[in-house]
């Protein structure tokens, strides 16, 4: 089977690699966003999908947009039978999505129609949903609102962060995909009940700040959603710390929210709007990422029982 891949993070990345050692499929062209500035030097990279093509001399394209003519007929050149879209980026506009014999196939990281858009997996931690999974659909013209060829189902752990839970969606996702393709002849497509939709909007640095009037249990699905990006952030006094870890304890106080209550060599522990957080891993300015055992053996002055985050 000819299949063209459009996709851009490493989700993508991670089922393109699977398709590309298939000894069914031919992977006609790879489609992925533009190069563009990353990480803190700001260098302009090319995406992971892009990279991995690179390895295996496979054709690439990074068009700005499908819409153009000229685009269109690029892609309809190279005659695929199959479209399989993973997280890619751009919108793909009705003529496209009848250019591939097959259709347009797409992986979405949830179980639609719960969380379409850009950031499921962190959505759904955010939300404390207890599970989450994958879902195959036919694409249209909208946002993950095409009908679905399958689901599969994936629990979301109280230690799952985003990155834990996007490899086993990843894992999971690619041989669900290889399953669906082989069965395409015989699927029948579901359509979406979208009265129980609901959006998981592109996340804002500004979301990762931690407002200390909140639950602790809140705090900490932010804390976890949002690590490894764009990671939750406060300030003591004047610098920005950066929590990469924490957990929940029993401990109740009457301090202010985000009042230190206590410090060791197991965390620091952290008044909120209800209940106690222990920080464990967190990086200071400049800093590397480090257990709170650790940067208290150094910086203890820093973190002093009464001093409060904001």
């Amino acid at each position: 089977m000819n299949i063209i891949f459009a996709g851009t993070p490493e989700f993508a990345a991670i089922v393109l690699d699977s398709l590309i050692h298939h000894s069914h499929y031919s992977i006609k062209a790879v489609y992925t966003q533009p190069d563009r500035p990353a990480g803190r030097g700001r260098q302009v990279t090319p995406s992971p999908v892009k990279q991995l093509a690179l390895q295996y001399d496979l054709p690439i394209c990074q068009p700005q947009s499908l819409k153009e003519e000229t685009t269109q007929k690029i892609l309809a050149a190279f005659k695929a039978d199959l479209m399989i879209v993973v997280a890619y980026g751009l919108i793909l506009p009705q003529k496209v999505l009848q250019i591939p014999r097959l259709g347009c196939l797409n992986i979405h990281a949830s179980l639609l129609p719960r969380w379409r858009g850009a950031a499921p997996i962190q959505r759904a931690i955010l939300a404390g949903d207890q599970e989450t999974g994958i879902t195959i659909m036919q694409m249209n013209e909208g946002l993950d609102t095409g009908p679905m060829l399958g689901q599969i189902t994936c629990p979301i752990y109280s230690t799952d962060n985003s990155q834990t839970l996007h490899d086993k969606l990843a894992r999971l996702g690619t041989d669900f995909l290889l399953q669906t393709i082989e069965q395409l002849s015989i699927i029948k497509c579901l359509p979406q009940d979208s009265s129980h939709a609901t959006y998981a909007a592109k996340i804002s640095k500004e979301e990762a700040r931690l407002n200390w009037s909140l639950p602790a249990i809140e705090l900490d699905r932010i804390i976890r959603a949002f690590n490894p990006r764009p990671v939750a952030f406060t300030f003591l006094e004047d610098k920005i710390i950066r929590i990469w870890e924490a957990s929940l304890i029993k401990d109740s106080s009457q301090a202010a929210p985000g009042e230190i209550i206590q410090t060791n060599t197991k965390g620091i522990d952290v008044t909120t709007g209800s209940g106690t957080l222990r920080i464990t891993k967190m990086q200071l300015p400049g800093g590397r990422i480090l257990s709170v055992a650790d940067i208290l053996n150094a910086r203890s002055d820093v973190f002093l029982q009464g001093k409060c985050f904001n």
